[in-house]
Protein backbone atom coordinates (compact mmCIF):
# COMPACT_ATOMS: atom_id res chain seq x y z
CA UNK A 1 0.00 0.00 0.00
CA UNK A 2 2.77 2.19 0.72
CA UNK A 3 4.25 2.00 -2.71
CA UNK A 4 0.87 2.68 -3.94
CA UNK A 5 0.87 5.83 -2.09
CA UNK A 6 4.14 6.94 -3.22
CA UNK A 7 3.83 5.66 -6.44
CA UNK A 8 0.87 8.33 -6.61
CA UNK A 9 2.34 11.12 -5.00
CA UNK A 10 4.76 11.00 -7.93
CA UNK A 11 2.79 10.77 -10.58
CA UNK A 12 0.45 13.87 -9.04
CA UNK A 13 3.33 15.86 -8.85
CA UNK A 14 5.36 14.86 -12.03
CA UNK A 15 1.64 15.89 -13.47
CA UNK A 16 1.63 19.13 -11.99
CA UNK A 17 5.30 19.97 -12.70
CA UNK A 18 4.12 19.70 -16.45
CA UNK A 19 1.07 22.37 -16.06
CA UNK A 20 3.57 24.86 -14.13
CA UNK A 21 5.20 26.84 -16.63
CA UNK A 22 5.94 29.83 -18.37
CA UNK A 23 4.09 30.86 -21.55
CA UNK A 24 4.67 34.01 -24.18
CA UNK A 25 1.84 35.07 -25.44
CA UNK A 26 2.94 37.32 -28.17
CA UNK A 27 0.23 40.03 -29.76
CA UNK A 28 1.68 39.94 -33.12
CA UNK A 29 4.85 37.84 -34.64
CA UNK A 30 5.16 39.91 -37.42
CA UNK A 31 5.71 43.88 -37.10
CA UNK A 32 5.26 45.99 -40.69
CA UNK A 33 7.40 49.49 -40.80
CA UNK A 34 5.51 50.12 -43.92
CA UNK A 35 7.11 52.34 -46.20
CA UNK A 36 9.33 55.05 -44.25
CA UNK A 37 11.97 57.85 -45.04
CA UNK A 38 15.54 57.21 -44.65
CA UNK A 39 16.84 58.02 -41.37
CA UNK A 40 12.92 58.11 -39.87
CA UNK A 41 12.73 56.49 -36.05
CA UNK A 42 13.86 53.17 -36.07
CA UNK A 43 12.25 51.55 -32.86
CA UNK A 44 9.46 48.97 -33.08
CA UNK A 45 7.88 47.34 -30.19
CA UNK A 46 6.85 43.91 -29.65
CA UNK A 47 4.48 43.27 -26.73
CA UNK A 48 3.92 39.69 -25.41
CA UNK A 49 2.30 38.51 -22.27
CA UNK A 50 3.09 35.65 -19.86
CA UNK A 51 0.27 33.28 -19.79
CA UNK A 52 2.16 30.42 -17.80
CA UNK A 53 1.87 29.98 -14.22
CA UNK A 54 5.53 30.30 -13.80
CA UNK A 55 8.29 33.44 -14.46
CA UNK A 56 9.14 33.98 -18.44
CA UNK A 57 12.89 34.65 -18.59
CA UNK A 58 14.29 35.81 -21.90
CA UNK A 59 17.97 34.02 -21.95
CA UNK A 60 18.58 35.62 -25.06
CA UNK A 61 17.35 37.80 -28.31
CA UNK A 62 19.24 37.61 -31.20
CA UNK A 63 18.51 39.75 -35.05
CA UNK A 64 19.21 38.37 -38.04
CA UNK A 65 21.91 40.87 -38.82
CA UNK A 66 23.93 43.63 -37.26
CA UNK A 67 20.79 45.94 -38.75
CA UNK A 68 18.51 44.70 -36.35
CA UNK A 69 19.50 45.13 -32.84
CA UNK A 70 16.63 43.82 -30.17
CA UNK A 71 16.35 44.84 -26.41
CA UNK A 72 14.79 42.33 -24.42
CA UNK A 73 13.49 43.10 -20.64
CA UNK A 74 16.42 41.96 -18.61
CA UNK A 75 13.56 40.94 -15.27
CA UNK A 76 11.73 38.14 -15.11
CA UNK A 77 8.29 38.40 -16.69
CA UNK A 78 5.87 37.12 -14.13
CA UNK A 79 2.69 34.99 -14.39
CA UNK A 80 0.00 37.62 -15.83
CA UNK A 81 2.74 40.16 -16.37
CA UNK A 82 2.96 42.36 -19.61
CA UNK A 83 6.11 43.26 -20.83
CA UNK A 84 7.95 44.69 -24.34
CA UNK A 85 11.06 43.80 -26.41
CA UNK A 86 12.12 46.97 -28.50
CA UNK A 87 14.08 46.44 -31.50
CA UNK A 88 15.70 48.59 -33.76
CA UNK A 89 16.15 48.55 -37.25
CA UNK A 90 19.00 50.73 -39.23
CA UNK A 91 16.55 53.09 -40.97
CA UNK A 92 19.51 54.45 -43.11
CA UNK A 93 19.98 51.87 -45.41
CA UNK A 94 17.33 52.15 -48.25
CA UNK A 95 15.21 49.13 -49.95
CA UNK A 96 12.57 47.03 -48.60
CA UNK A 97 13.85 44.66 -45.96
CA UNK A 98 13.02 41.91 -44.10
CA UNK A 99 14.53 40.49 -40.65
CA UNK A 100 13.93 38.59 -37.84
CA UNK A 101 14.88 38.36 -34.15
CA UNK A 102 14.82 35.08 -32.29
CA UNK A 103 14.14 34.63 -28.70
CA UNK A 104 15.42 32.05 -26.50
CA UNK A 105 13.19 31.59 -23.20
CA UNK A 106 12.70 28.94 -20.59
CA UNK A 107 8.92 28.31 -21.92
CA UNK A 108 9.56 24.28 -22.48
CA UNK A 109 6.69 24.18 -25.13
CA UNK A 110 8.08 27.23 -26.98
CA UNK A 111 12.44 27.51 -25.94
CA UNK A 112 12.34 29.60 -29.51
CA UNK A 113 10.20 32.49 -30.69
CA UNK A 114 10.50 33.95 -34.29
CA UNK A 115 9.28 37.58 -34.40
CA UNK A 116 9.92 39.09 -37.92
CA UNK A 117 9.88 42.47 -38.94
CA UNK A 118 9.33 43.97 -42.72
CA UNK A 119 9.29 47.20 -44.42
CA UNK A 120 11.14 49.46 -46.65
CA UNK A 121 13.11 52.51 -46.19
CA UNK A 122 12.96 55.24 -49.12
CA UNK A 123 15.50 57.52 -49.99
CA UNK A 124 15.16 61.26 -48.83
CA UNK A 125 13.64 63.22 -52.01
CA UNK A 126 15.91 65.05 -53.47
CA UNK A 127 15.70 69.17 -52.82
CA UNK A 128 15.26 71.50 -55.57
CA UNK A 129 17.86 73.72 -55.61
CA UNK A 130 16.16 77.51 -54.63
CA UNK A 131 16.64 79.74 -56.99
CA UNK A 132 19.83 82.52 -56.71
CA UNK A 133 19.39 86.45 -56.80
CA UNK A 134 21.65 86.05 -59.82
CA UNK A 135 19.67 83.51 -61.50
CA UNK A 136 16.17 85.03 -60.75
CA UNK A 137 17.30 88.71 -62.23
CA UNK A 138 18.63 86.56 -65.44
CA UNK A 139 22.45 87.23 -64.57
Amino acid sequence: MKKFVALFAFILFVSVSAFAQPKAEFELKKLDYGTIDKGSEPLRIFKFKNVGTEPLIIKNAKGSCGCTVPKPPKDPIMPGEEAELEVRYDTKRTGKFTKTVTLTTNDPANPKTVLTITGEVKAAAAKKALPTKKSALGG
